[in-house]
């Protein structure tokens, strides 16, 4: 097998990483088997389909070739193919991209005719077809379209199920694996690379483990699924066909996964580590970078970092590096941190914030490094539960025979069991993430758990079979282990017992970890909740406690187990009254307290509120919902130890719910009581819900001192990364904020590293000097309306506005999109309703759009080039002064607005800026709409923050015009 090549690469590299020998054996032998299989009707009387269209919208765009191909059991026997005329010209990109001219469509029948000839020719056989949803659309779109055929196979998601270590599932990529015609971008060449692809799906169907077809045909009888007539046919083939065990498969798998485990750092004499002049020689010309990317090109800055990075690893100690767009830190880090990793056999981490940065470096960066390092490179992914599929609910949604739950097809949700299972019967690891499902139809929580819904001990696959338990342990065997700021720090919160002893990590996008920490460490009880979990415990007749009552009756030990789930019941009946009871109370403080914003209440819960008559009242239902959670908690506690020793099995879901009324109970007893000067305390209600919307909360303020007590002494080196870290070239506060400031002197260093970018010449910076301040509302809001919309008109468009609060930017959105589409400019908002995801693309996707966006657009949006050529921000971001974390550090501390509140909204700015150029020809301007800029002497620091110091002071009637000449010097 490994002298197979596929377009100059081994066999094997067409498959995902890691993928077991077993599985790569059965692939690779896949097409020569598949010429000798007689798959009987599944090759007979079916077609295969193709079109070509004018877009991607089945509304908006037309068909332009419609090509098909019945099979027989010898392969193609018959043929269709037609051009059809559309009723406007075809674009010209479409025209390069299929090679289909005007000319050759001008004389074809028209969509109606071309439709109908097509369905004589199916005759109502199956129609096999990739991506088949796009082409049935298009098809039936036409009228008389709904009679080509009934069922329609999908032969993408089928590939997902017979194909799932395949590392692409495009037609083009499976047709070249395997042997098969080239697709062109013609209907008629794609469809002859998926008659040949067809038979080779159905043979990797056949391999699937024993049973499992079976099971799959019989799952849901009620649920018509287009693919269950396969796999009847595939389980009737089968030979002495077994039950199928997922336990056995999961365990076959990880047998032919004996990859030793990496060491511990700690347990090492000494770290070889590369030396200075090996990382200079693998960044320069010719070097191992250059190899990753053939268009590479030095850049000092990139080499610094990487030096600085290979520095903190050969003495031990830490690096902050704020590195400037365009820099290239990702390899920077990657490759000195990679390079150490395989020398002394450890396993090294990074920790991003957002799943674009992850994926960046997991299908791109981390790949280009394995594939030109000697010896290769083992790397891994590790995320949150619910990007795991959890095993136990995936056998129970498959033996139902209750309902599926779901807003649209249930055949979705069949389609994604299959998808999984076929998945984790050859994958030792992986998440949901690339699996291709339809989430959209698809119920995500029937098929994953939470962290504190795990059953962990009490489930069958715990804790090597288990995706999310195994990766863990899976992790320890990698070079590089990638994973998200959350669930590094849910670890340091866990002591260590989610992620492997992992010492040196790179902790990219660095600036959001202080944050994110808090945010894992915050004590909440939720009124939703604590609500579901008393639904989830139900009464005598209803959820797992009326399960448990019905269970236990035919038991030896009935009248034991009932008289214990009697007085469970009791207790669980009471504690709902009473803790609903605090609820109610929570929401007469937020009343009393008036601190009303648009969308919620968060009251600081400060000594002056706790001696109100709301808190004492609050405080009283609190003790007396103590009290009941206690004893009920008590009573649950001994119904799992009882029952659990009989029958485990029976108390997974009590078990569960049990855990988590424990903790609701001790968040409660924490906040109500309000001793723990380590917190600060506040009561949340979100004001358009008349009940429900409650929450009372207790987060860490100095997350800075938890690291430097429980997570700097268990590492070795940690390299924090972001663009934006300092405040006028200062790290004091970033320093502060992480507790590099209590290590002992030199145990880490900062360092600024320019971007590559040339800001002063592609950015120009605009401050109005004349709105009147933001605390004059209606003032405000007047002046800038008319600045936005002079902004847009003088744009034309490709403009990204940043709120820092939704209720302006939905009123100056009524006010200001009307009269920007009378002039024919497209203005969108980030609504309540809206999908940020769909927002996102549409104004990538739509040169000309703008939009009006909130806190998600701030960080981490990236639309280079002519899509985005303006950002506005109207308010300086700082933290509402009623803010509880802010309002506790002005109580402890003189001067805090200053030393927090004042540098985090500098560092704000600095994100929201760095959406403007994202590549090195990317022009724009940047409008700071704040006139505190110049008014106020703290200005100065928002100013000199910027990637270029020059900026030009306007009147706001003067930014249209100014806009206007910069816009004709760009074009």
């Amino acid at each position: 097998m490994a002298a197979r090549t596929i377009g100059g690469h081994a066999f094997s590299e067409v498959l995902l990483p890691g993928t077991p020998a077993f599985v790569a054996e059965r692939y690779a032998t896949l097409a020569e088997r598949a010429r000798s299989r007689d798959f009987g009707l599944l090759t007979q009387d079916v077609v295969i389909l193709d079109t070509e269209t004018t877009g991607l919208s089945s509304q908006e765009n037309e068909l332009i070739e419609i090509a098909a191909a019945r099979l027989s059991a010898g392969g193609i026997s018959e043929r269709f193919d037609t051009f059809v005329h559309p009723t406007g010209l075809i674009p010209p990109e479409i025209m390069e991209l299929t090679g289909i001219t005007n000319a050759d469509v001008a004389h074809a029948p028209s969509a109606r005719e071309a439709v109908a000839m097509l369905a004589d020719f199916v005759g109502g056989c199956p129609v096999v077809a990739h991506n088949a949803s796009f082409d049935r659309a298009f098809v039936e779109a036409v009228p008389g379209g709904a009679e080509v055929s009934e069922l329609w196979i999908d032969s993408l998601a089928l590939s997902r199920i017979a194909l799932p270590r395949l590392s692409s599932h495009k037609l083009a990529f499976m047709a070249e694996v395997f042997g098969c015609a080239a697709v062109s971008h013609r209907a008629v060449d794609d469809v002859d690379a998926l008659a040949g692809v067809w038979p080779i799906l159905l043979t990797a169907l056949g391999d699937l483990p024993d049973g499992l077809t079976r099971a799959l045909a019989d799952m849901h009888p009620e649920v018509a699924w287009s693919y269950r007539p396969i796999f009847s046919f595939l389980a009737q083939e089968a030979v002495a066909e077994a039950p199928f065990s997922l336990i056995e498969a999961r365990a076959r798998v990880l047998e032919a996964d004996p990859t030793p485990q990496h060491v511990d750092v700690d347990e090492l004499p000494a770290l070889n580590v590369p030396t200075r002049d090996e990382i200079e020689a693998a960044f320069a010309p010719g070097g191992l970078v250059a190899a990753m990317y053939p268009e590479y090109e030095p850049r000092p800055e990139q080499v610094a970092m990487a030096l600085e990075v290979r520095d903190a690893l050969a003495t031990g100690t830490h690096r902050v590096v704020e590195a400037g767009t365009g820099v290239g830190k990702s390899v920077a880090y990657l490759v000195p941190l990679a390079l150490t990793a395989k020398r002394n056999n450890v396993t090294v981490g990074v920790a991003t914030k957002s799943n674009n940065l992850a994926d960046q470096l997991m299908f791109h960066e981390l790949p280009r490094l394995a594939r030109e390092l000697p010896d290769g490179l083992a790397y891994t992914a590790l995320k949150g539960y619910d990007h795991y599929p959890c095993l136990r609910k995936l056998e129970r949604l498959r033996r139902s025979t209750a309902e599926i739950k779901t807003n649209r097809d249930p055949a979705d949700t069949l389609t994604a069991i299959a998808v999984i299972y076929a998945y984790v019967a050859q994958s030792p690891e992986g998440d949901l993430d690339a699996l291709g499902i339809r989430w959209r139809s698809v119920d995500r929580a029937s098929l994953t758990t939470g962290s504190r819904e795990c059953a962990r001990r009490l489930c069958p696959f715990f804790p090597d079979k288990c995706l999310v338990h195994g990766a863990r342990r899976r992790a320890a065997h990698a070079d590089v282990v990638v994973t998200n700021h959350s669930l590094l720090f849910r670890n340091v919160q866990a002591d260590g017992k989610i992620l492997p002893p992992i010492r040196i990590w790179a902790v990219d996008e660095a600036h959001g970890i202080e944050a994110e920490a808090r945010r894992q460490w915050a004590v909440t009880v939720s009124a939703e909740e604590v609500r579901a979990l008393f639904e989830r415990l139900g009464n005598d007749k209803t959820g797992s406690l009326g399960r448990l009552l019905s269970e236990v009756a035919s038991s030896d030990a009935a009248t034991l187990f009932m008289g214990l789930l009697a007085k469970a019941n009791a207790s669980v009946q009471r504690a709902s009254v009473v803790v609903a009871d605090v609820f109610d109370r929570a929401r007469d403080l937020a009343r009393a307290a008036r601190e009303h914003g648009f969308d919620s209440t968060n009251v600081w819960v400060s000594p002056e509120v706790r001696a109100t008559s709301e808190w004492t009242e609050l405080a009283l239902a609190g003790r007396v919902a103590i009290d009941a959670l206690d004893q009920a908690d008590k009573n649950l506690k001994a119904a799992v130890e009882t029952l659990g020793g009989e029958r485990p099995e029976w108390v997974v879901d009590l078990a569960d719910i049990e855990r988590r009324l424990g903790e609701a109970l001790a968040g409660l007893k924490l906040i109500i009581d309000g001793e723990d000067e380590r917190y600060v305390y506040s009561v949340q209600v979100n004001q358009r819900l008349r009940a429900g919307g409650e929450a009372l909360s207790a987060e860490r303020i100095d997350i800075g001192s938890v690291f430097a007590e429980r997570w700097y002494p268990e590492m070795r080196s940690l390299i924090f990364a972001s663009a934006t870290l300092s405040v006028s070239d200062d790290f004091a506060h970033f320093n502060h904020a992480i507790g590099l400031d209590e290590l002992p002197p030199g145990s880490s260093r900062a360092l600024h590293l320019d971007s590559s970018y040339d800001f002063d010449r592609n950015m120009a910076v605009v401050v109005t000097g004349d709105l009147p301040d933001p605390r004059n509302r209606d003032a405000y809001l007047r002046a800038l309306e008319r600045l936005l919309v002079d902004v847009h008109r003088a744009m034309g468009g490709s403009v990204l506005t940043l709120f820092t609060n939704r209720r302006d930017m939905e009123e100056l959105y009524e006010r200001v999109e009307p009269t920007l589409a009378r002039e024919g400019l497209s203005l969108a908002c980030q609504t309540r309703q809206s999908s940020a995801r769909r927002l996102r693309e549409r104004f990538i996707t739509e040169k000309d759009s703008s939009l009006f966006a909130l806190k998600a657009f701030w960080e981490g949006f990236d639309a280079s080039g002519e899509t985005l050529r303006c950002v506005v921000i109207p308010k300086l971001p700082f933290s509402r002064p009623t803010d509880p974390l802010s309002c506790e550090r002005d109580r402890r501390e003189k001067g805090a607005w200053g030393r927090y509140v004042l540098p985090e909204a500098v560092l704000e700015l600095k994100q929201a800026a760095g959406r403007l150029i994202r590549s090195s020809s990317d022009t724009g301007v940047l409008v700071l709409a704040d006139s505190r800029l110049v008014s106020k002497g703290y200005g100065k620091k928002f100013l000199g923050s910027l990637p270029t110091g020059a900026y030009q002071r306007l009147e706001a009637s003067q930014v249209g015009r100014y806009l206007e000449l910069w816009r004709k010097s760009h074009e």
